[in-house]
């Protein structure tokens, strides 16, 4: 067991406090009727850097020594670190060299030069990242700051766990945490259960990178990658081994939600809550949403919000997606007969039945006197489209 304590934390919570921002806690409405619990949001997305990445960053610093702060610092990260790290060694007047993946959003490499760190772009996922970063810093002698693996850092993340108790009253029955490689679960999991050691902390990580996930299945660090996710910020094959052995301790379920959820509840987050996260900052929700994890009545329930740094590009596509998920978008193509009036059979049913056509294009297809159409329409939900599709079908339509 590593030796980050409650007091280590205490220190560090001391260390930062005039650097991060104690990040508001928001009840949620719309998940509390839903689920007949209590959920309330710590949202670290309106961290400074917009990710808590920078309570574990600043704490590693502070503890650096004047040899180490002179050499440099170099940093791997999927895009949140990066910012902490960056942020950091600004104030301390320290250079700062960061490795990200060439999958890392705009915004997050273009914040991390905002910050004045030198940028190098290497590889699809974080790991990547990480094995590009241990070979410049032997090269180049700076001090490596590793994003989770880190027992300062760990540290500076657990501080999200006091703060939790303290903004709850301490009536506090269970935490939902993204997990990545599992730093900020780690942190959070030995302040709370310091403080009350009957609280669930419940993990939860996209099903595209279930490294946690099979590490705590196999009982040792296990490495996992089926394909990248929208989640870039929990993106981690190879948990650490310090983060293991804590969470095989200290975490009592590690939930995965595919990538349709994490898109769901991204869009869900900003149409209930009026707030904007990145897709790992989203997993804690998909969790509740997808039914995956189930709240018992009047349940104390803290989702973390672990990041808002999501790139606007992303952000679009990811709507579109979580649309169609939750049955608000409905694409289908079906053919029509090339006639005047062809296409407005078709428009006269799907406007019977109150969906929106957003868009609607035509194409040849091989048969003459056939066109193909492919419409996308705004719908109320999953009943609504299989409403469409039945009187669409009935009327000689066939949908592909």
């Amino acid at each position: 067991m590593t030796k980050v304590t409650l007091e280590d934390i205490k220190k560090a919570q001391e260390t930062i406090k005039d650097i991060v921002k104690k990040t508001d806690i928001l009840e949620s409405t719309k998940l509390s009727v839903m689920t007949g619990a209590n959920v309330y949001y710590k949202c670290e997305n309106l961290q400074k850097t917009g990710s808590f990445k920078i309570r574990g960053a600043c704490n590693k610093i502070a503890n650096l020594t004047d040899e180490e702060k002179a050499n440099g610092v170099i940093a791997s990260s999927a895009g949140n670190h990066a910012q902490g790290v960056a942020l950091g060694a600004k104030m301390n007047g320290i250079e700062a060299t960061i490795v990200m993946p060439q999958t890392a959003p705009l915004a997050k490499v273009t914040a991390t030069k905002s910050y004045g760190a030198n940028v190098i772009l290497e590889g699809l996922v974080y790991d990547d990242a990480y094995a590009k970063a241990v070979e410049v810093q032997k090269e180049t002698g700076a001090t490596f700051l590793h994003p989770f693996n880190d027992e300062y850092v760990i540290a500076g993340q657990g501080t999200i766990g006091l703060e939790i108790f303290e903004q709850m009253n301490n009536k506090v029955d269970t935490i939902l945490c993204p997990i990545g490689g599992g730093g900020i679960i780690a942190g959070v999991a030995i302040a709370a259960k310091a403080l009350n050691p009957n609280v669930k902390i419940i993990g939860v990580q996209t099903a595209n990178i279930p490294s946690m996930y099979e590490s705590m299945k196999a009982g040792k660090v296990t490495t996992a990658f089926n394909a990248t996710s929208v989640a870039d910020g929990i993106s981690v094959k190879t948990v650490g081994e310090i983060t293991f052995d804590i969470a095989k301790d200290l975490v009592d379920e590690v939930i995965l939600v595919d990538e349709g959820e994490i898109s769901e509840s991204l869009l869900f987050l900003m149409e209930n809550q009026k707030v904007v996260s990145e897709g790992s900052g989203a997993v804690t929700t998909a969790a509740i949403l997808s039914g995956k994890y189930k709240p018992k009545k009047d349940e104390n329930v803290v989702c973390i919000i672990s990041g808002g740094n999501i790139d606007i590009n992303t952000l679009n596509r990811v709507i579109a997606i979580g649309l169609a998920q939750s049955g608000r978008r409905f694409s289908f193509s079906t053919d029509i007969k090339d006639k005047p009036g062809g296409l407005g059979e078709l428009t006269r049913i799907i406007g019977a039945l109150d969906a929106n056509i957003i868009t609607a294009n035509l194409s040849s297809t091989n048969e003459i006197g056939v066109l193909n159409a492919h419409m996308t329409l705004e719908t109320f939900d999953k009943e609504h489209i299989e409403r469409i599709k039945k009187a669409v079908n009935e009327a000689g339509f066939i949908i592909e």
